[in-house]
């Protein structure tokens, strides 16, 4: 699909991330991998942040939020187990760059972002690269994207206090949903399975996200 062309100057350092601080770390889906080698990560990140683009940690990319460190993506997804047939809700667009590797690994992606800015952007990169299967719009994302309704697959870029209920409601049968869980200043990252109805959680690391604003997330401006 969509990426990086032959004269990408970032090249070498994309595929170094991916070796260093994916693979050397843990992450073993070939699919994750291959998508983030792919992925031009300093094209969702402001100019002046081009060069730190590959590094291990995360970067602002304004409105108050920033682009999370390529391992804690990776390892997001790789939970998520996705498969090329999935429909995916990301609930956080930010800067676009985790809606491009989810399109380079599922059928279709609905992303929704809070900030109209970002959504702006995002979806301006998104289309500059050639993704055609994903849907960006500007809402409260605590409520999902009802009318896309169900997915195999919801990803959430942001803390919540607990699991949104709308957003566990729109999990197709055996679907699955990632999403941080706990204060304002320290979460858990959760992998939650829908299964006969019901809740299946398996609790994975440690974390630190901005928080989740909507009626069923946190209060905010």
């Amino acid at each position: 699909m969509a990426g990086a062309s032959q004269a990408d100057p970032y090249r070498m350092r994309r595929l170094a991330m991916v070796e260093v601080q994916l693979r050397a770390r843990g992450i073993r889906d070939e699919r994750v991998l291959a998508a983030m080698a792919q992925v031009p990560r300093h094209l969702f990140v402001p100019p002046e942040h081009h060069d730190d683009a590959y590094g291990d940690f995360p970067l602002p990319i304004g409105e108050g939020q920033t682009i999370s460190q390529p391992y804690v993506v990776a390892a997001m997804l790789e939970a998520l187990a996705l498969r090329p047939e999935d429909v995916v809700l990301e609930i956080g667009t930010g800067s676009g760059y985790q809606t491009a590797l989810l399109a380079e690994l599922a059928r279709e992606v609905y992303s929704i972002e809070r900030q109209p800015r970002l959504a702006m952007r995002a979806e301006e990169a998104l289309l500059r690269l050639g993704y055609t299967n994903v849907h960006v719009r500007v809402g409260d994302g605590t409520l999902g994207w009802p009318e896309a309704a169900p997915f195999e697959a919801i990803i959430v870029a942001a803390a919540a206090p607990q699991v949104p209920p709308s957003l566990f409601d729109q999990l197709r049968e055996g679907a699955r949903m990632i999403v941080p869980v706990g204060s304002t200043f320290a979460q858990e990252l959760q992998l939650i399975r829908k299964q006969s109805g019901g809740t299946f959680v398996t609790h994975l690391d440690g974390c630190r996200f901005v928080p989740l604003i909507g009626r069923e997330g946190f209060s905010g401006s």
